[in-house]
Formats: C-alpha cells, structure tokens, sequence
C-alpha cells in the first residue's frame, strides 16, 4: 500500500512527539511492505513565526492532496497576545474547515496499570472503553455570526443544522458502533431544543438500517452524570458540535492522563486529521520527556480509519499496551515501582514491540 501523508508538527511538543508518529509509521511500513510518504507543513505558532498566518495556503494544499493528516499540537504563551486572527488555534479550525473534517473521534479507553492516577474510584472507571462522535462543522460554533444588541446588553448566538449535516454524522456513529460493541447513546437536549428534536427524529429514522446496533436517548445533563458515575455504561456516543466538545472533555480525565488519549476527524471522502489531545505542553518542549503514546495512538487510529489496515493499528495499540505493562513510563504518568524513561526510549520501545512480533508472527507461520 503506497500513502502520502502530511505532517503538521505545530508547536511545543509538538514537534518530538511527531518525530515518535513517523517512526513508529515507520517500522509499521517495513513490516508490512507498505509505502508511506511523508511531508512536513507548518500550522499554527511555527507558521505565524514563518509566514505571519496561522494556516499558510501551501500548508492547506498539501493536506487536501494528501491520504491522511497528522497534527502535533498548535499554541503557546508566546502567541498569547496576538490579534484574533494571528492565534495559533485559528490554523486549525482553518483545516478543519478546508478539509470538512465532520466527524470527530475520540476513543477513551483506561489503561489498567494507570487506573490509580484517575479521579474517579478505580472499581468505577474500570472497564471503561467508550467512543465519542461529535458533530464538528455545524451547531452554535458555526451559526449565523454572534452580534451584540442594545449597547452590549443583548447577545445572540445562533445553533443552526441542516437534516443532512445530522444524518452523516448519526451515521458515521452507527457504523462505529457496528464495528464496536453494538451499543449506541444518542445524547441530545430533545425535552428543550428544537435542533435535538430534530436530531432525535433523525436517530429514530436511523436505526432501521442497523437493527444489529441497540439505542437509546440521553439528555446531555443525564449524560454528563452517567460518564461520571458509570463510564461503563457506554459504548459510542454521538451528539452534537458544543455538547460533544464538553463531554469529551469530560470523558478525557477519566482515565487519568490526557497523554495517552488519541483522536481522529474524518470527511466523507475518508481522508482524516489525527491529532493527540494533549495541548503543546510549551513548559516541557525540547527537554525530551513528552509523552508520545497520544500521537503514536493517533496514528494508529490513522492507519484504521482512513487506510483501514486493521491489523497494523491492533498492533501499535498492543506495543503501546506492552510498554505500559512492562512497567515503563513518562514522566506525566505517576506509575508505582514504574521505570521512568524519557519520549526516545518509550518510543524505541513501542517500535522494537512491534519488530519483535512481527518476526514471531512470521517465524511461526512458517514453522507451522
């Protein structure tokens, strides 16, 4: 399989854990006698540095060219006085945009030897491996411009869908789920909202065509007390742009480090932007202690969902897994008798996981 695919360090961290990404890309390309290209662009910070915009046309060429995105980190104190449109945070929703990347995807799942660092019980986040679709291009962040009224004394902000914008989106969610534990939860604010009545007839129309998924309906308040009191409970949930963005939030700190969790925005066309949730963490860049599993995850949610190689994102998954039992970690993951190493070493780590198998795998195909 030959694939082109644009990198967009970005800023802080976001540099060094990239680096990891590509090499774990790197030795997957090896193994499986795949071809990955790739192609560095500037975003955000580095590019109002270089270009004085946060999004560079050559930057938005490359990724529409391109088989998939990945994306470092964007941002930083050092941009922190710039106009509106100079900040590094408008560079990505300027290739959200240019790439229509509807669907966004965040995977929040524990991993059991870190359990003991989230906020909640480890008897209650235990088990926890939920999916969070969010509407990304429509909804009150992208309704008609916000005004002020009556000398600043009225404000109004509008949340606008179209039918089609919520029937791609409930439908991305029914497939993941398919694919997944057949469970999907619906979340919406349908007792108030002329919108989430609407999305809710949509779900109902839905679910006629995927009689294999279960669904059920949950006000967004209800929602955001179930992730706390049983993040068991769901499997995938879809909702809309704003409540998405403040669940997913929410779920993020349930496993107990932002460093391990991944996520993925999709198009139609299955071209995606994969970026880690962590910030730019500009405090720690350059010192070689980052945490890269989040951008390596990333990139394994790339090879799934835009290439669909199944098995080559399973294993980066269990190669980050096997560090992690292993006893191995970085300095953001406060592990008991755990081995502290540095984001060289953990990414070496993974990689040489995934050599070591592979090899296994191959030696005892032929043996047998």
């Amino acid at each position: 399989m030959k694939k082109r695919i644009v990198l967009l360090p970005g800023d802080g961290i976001g540099k060094e854990v990239m680096e990891s990404a590509k090499e774990v890309l790197t030795a997957i390309a090896e193994e499986y006698n795949h071809t990955f290209s790739f192609e560095t662009h500037e975003i955000g910070g580095a590019a109002i540095d270089l270009y004085g915009t946060p999004l560079p046309d050559p930057t938005v060429e490359a990724c529409k060219q391109a088989d998939a995105v990945l994306l470092g980190a964007v941002g930083g104190p050092k941009w922190d006085q710039n106009l509106s449109h100079l900040r590094p945070e408008r560079g990505l929703l300027g290739i959200r945009k240019a790439l229509d990347l509807y669907a966004n995807l965040r995977p929040i799942k524990g991993f059991k030897n870190l359990l003991h660092a989230s906020p909640l019980k480890e008897e209650v986040v235990a088990g926890s491996d939920l999916l969070i679709v969010r509407e990304l291009t429509g909804g009150i962040y992208f309704g008609t411009p916000s005004e002020r009224r009556e000398n600043g004394q009225v404000v109004v902000d509008t949340l606008s869908y179209t039918r089609y914008e919520i029937e791609r989106i409930v439908d991305k969610a029914f497939q993941a789920a398919r694919s997944r534990r057949g469970r999907l939860a619906s979340v919406d604010k349908a007792n108030v909202l002329e919108s989430s009545k609407v999305w809710r007839e949509v779900v109902e129309e839905k679910k006629a065509q995927y009689p294999d998924v279960e669904v059920e309906h949950v006000l967004v308040d209800a929602a955001a007390m179930k992730l706390i009191t049983n993040p068991s409970h769901f499997d995938v949930i879809v909702t809309e742009n704003m409540f998405g963005d403040i669940l997913s939030d929410e779920a993020s700190v349930l496993t107990g480090s932002l460093g391990m969790l991944p996520s993925a925005s999709l198009n139609e066309s299955g071209v995606g932007l994969y970026e880690p949730v962590h910030g730019s963490a500009p405090d720690i860049a350059g010192k070689g202690i980052a945490n890269p599993t989040a951008m390596i995850l990333s990139a394994a949610l790339m090879l799934r969902y835009s290439f669909e190689l199944e098995e080559e994102a399973k294993l980066i998954e269990n190669a980050v897994q096997s560090a992690l039992d292993s006893g191995y970690h970085t300095a953001d993951l406060q592990v008991p008798n755990g081995r502290l190493v540095g984001t060289k070493v953990m990414t070496r780590l993974i990689v040489d996981y995934i050599k070591t198998q592979n090899a296994s795998k191959c030696i005892a195909s032929c043996y047998y």
